[in-house]
């Protein structure tokens, strides 16, 4: 996997990375709760899921920093 938050991507590559990045956590999420819908799921499954989720939801904030700039008040 490359680092997403490489600092010589472009503009619209960081964007289109952050989408892809939203697209696969809200994926992982509805595999989650459908996975939780089951009753007698995989707990190490879904466990694995929730650990995959945290790690693209910090990818998707250090994106948002770098597309976004700092406003000093």
């Amino acid at each position: 996997m490359t680092d997403s938050t490489d600092a010589s991507m472009e503009p619209a590559q960081l964007i289109a990375e952050l989408q892809r990045l939203r697209i696969e956590h809200k994926d992982i999420s509805d595999a989650v709760m459908a996975l939780e819908a089951i009753g007698q799921a995989d707990q190490l499954q879904i466990r694995r899921f929730k650990r995959r989720k945290l790690m693209l939801k910090d990818m998707i904030q250090r994106l948002e920093d770098q597309i976004t700039p700092d406003i000093i008040a």
